[in-house]
């Protein structure tokens, strides 16, 4: 069967299952069918059948799954728009996609959900578009990630065979909003086994005591996440097995996992498994994955993100080369889950996608290294710097922070001035209050660093937060810190 095809069944097998739980309502499997049929019935009669994208713009409604469906089976891929984005970023997108209509839930509901007798969905190629998910552009222009039917298809079938979900059984949790690809991991992963979405907004998210009382009542069994949003959750007590007894996995992606992070999931949540994976949004969510026991975290610190998925293939790349083992270099990842390239921008598709040994391959911009058959992530090209003359990567010096005992998590960021690196700070979250004043603190971890990095990567200023701020896709905020970086003028805030 297609994706489409497994998801649908559902409507027929259990038709009075919760497909989706949201502030605003509940929507069952036959609504969900009934409704996106109706959707992609007026689609048709709007539209040419030339398959142009359409832009869908909301937070976590009901009728964000319905247009989704709803513009597949009319043979038309749908772009996600969460509403907290700036009106000029969204004109951005639909100008640069072509876009052919803008939804949103209001229209949605004024078109009707009336049954379409014997509707029959467009028939959707392989090599189709499914979805487009636009991500920030090094050039400050947002760009479109073309994802096909077949490469979203590998990645679900990759994950049903992996995590054996329980069909009909399973609450999955949905963090991330709409427009982040971390979603499709949780949306998906619901859809085609029978499972129920239970939505986190943005308002839930932002009152914590009507965030863990709604968790309290979500029976959320898979929980998918940021690892950011997870750590932010164990800064309450009761955040446990008691709150959530039917909680067997915790799947992460999108950040480095911690390994105190793991390790404080797994002391608090015994019964359930932590899941640690990669990939970058070219290549359909994720492509390496990997359990984390005790015997990985006693190990290994930072932790693995896994092996590559059947059908695809990681290279280490180091100056137009593959990389020895335990050498670091780019990461490159080839196969049946890369992304057809960006919508309309065939010079950035030229730059960064090639092909392989006859299968797509996607230049990620990360570094990483195998050790032990295992892919490390040691932070992005991007995040290189010169400092003194020296060249360094910020993610591992923030990886090495991130394995101090007393370290939570941290952000590292350079100060510059007049263009150049002057010196290194650090943001960092403690596992728990330490005895003493901020300067002897800061004194005692750059001495356990001392131990793990050589003196030039050392950060020289440290500010101890009680968490950091978060993105909209629930990654810590580099770009707000950096701006309280640049107000208290490097001095210590």
């Amino acid at each position: 069967m297609t994706l489409l095809e497994q998801i649908d069944q559902w409507q027929r097998l259990a038709p009075q299952r919760l497909a989706h739980i949201s502030p605003q309502s509940r929507l069952t499997y036959a609504e969900l069918s009934q409704r996106s049929n109706a959707l992609a019935h007026s689609l048709n009669q709007q539209l040419a059948p030339e398959g142009q994208p359409i832009a869908i713009l909301g937070h976590k409604e009901p009728e964000m799954l319905i247009a989704f469906l709803g513009c597949i089976k009319a043979g038309h891929p749908y772009i996600p728009l969460d509403s907290s984005l700036p009106a000029a970023r969204v004109q951005t997108i639909l100008e640069t996609s072509g876009a052919a209509l803008l939804l949103t839930p209001e229209k949605i509901r004024a078109l009707g959900s009336a049954a379409v007798e014997n509707f029959q969905p467009a028939p959707l190629k392989p090599d189709s578009p499914w979805y487009i998910i636009f991500t920030s552009g090094s050039t400050g222009a947002p760009k479109g990630v073309v994802i096909t039917r077949a490469a979203l298809e590998s990645f679900v079938s990759w994950i049903q065979t992996e995590q054996q979900f329980r069909p009909a059984q399973e609450v999955f949790l949905n963090q991330a909003p709409f427009s982040f690809d971390l979603s499709v991991m949780d949306l998906y992963s619901s859809l085609v086994n029978g499972g129920t979405l239970f939505s986190l907004t943005r308002e839930t998210i932002a009152e914590p005591k009507k965030m863990f009382a709604d968790l309290e009542q979500s029976a959320v069994s898979v929980w998918v996440s940021t690892p950011s949003f997870a750590q932010l959750c164990l800064a309450e007590p009761a955040f446990g097995a008691e709150m959530l007894p039917r909680l067997r996995k915790f799947w992460f992606c999108g950040e480095t996992l911690a390994p105190e992070v793991a390790a404080s999931l797994l002391k608090r949540f015994p019964a359930a498994e932590v899941w640690n994976t990669y990939g970058p949004t070219e290549a359909t969510v994720a492509t390496t994955s990997l359990k984390i026991d005790q015997e990985i975290l006693s190990k290994y610190a930072p932790l693995p993100v896994g092996r590559p998925k059947p059908g695809s293939r990681i290279l280490i790349v180091r100056e137009g080369a593959a990389a020895e083992e335990g050498e670091r270099g780019e990461i490159v990842i080839a196969g049946e889950n890369v992304s057809a390239g960006y919508l309309n921008r065939p010079d950035l598709t030229d730059r960064v996608f090639e092909k392989i040994a006859g299968q797509r391959a996607y230049h990620t911009g990360d570094l990483g290294h195998f050790a032990d058959g295992w892919l490390f992530f040691d932070g992005r090209i991007d995040f290189q710097i010169k400092l003194h003359g020296y060249r360094i990567e910020i993610g591992d010096i923030e990886a090495n922070l991130q394995a101090l005992e007393a370290v939570r998590d941290a952000v590292v960021l350079p100060v510059v001035k007049n263009g150049q690196a002057e010196f290194l700070a650090a943001y960092v979250v403690l596992r728990q209050a330490l005895p003493g004043s901020s300067f002897e603190i800061s004194c005692t971890l750059k001495r356990s660093l001392a131990e793990r990095l050589p003196e030039y990567m050392i950060p020289r200023k440290f500010v101890f937060l009680e968490q950091f701020p978060l993105t909209a896709n629930g990654k810590a905020d580099r770009r707000q810190l950096a701006e309280m970086l640049a107000v208290s003028g490097g001095k210590r805030i």
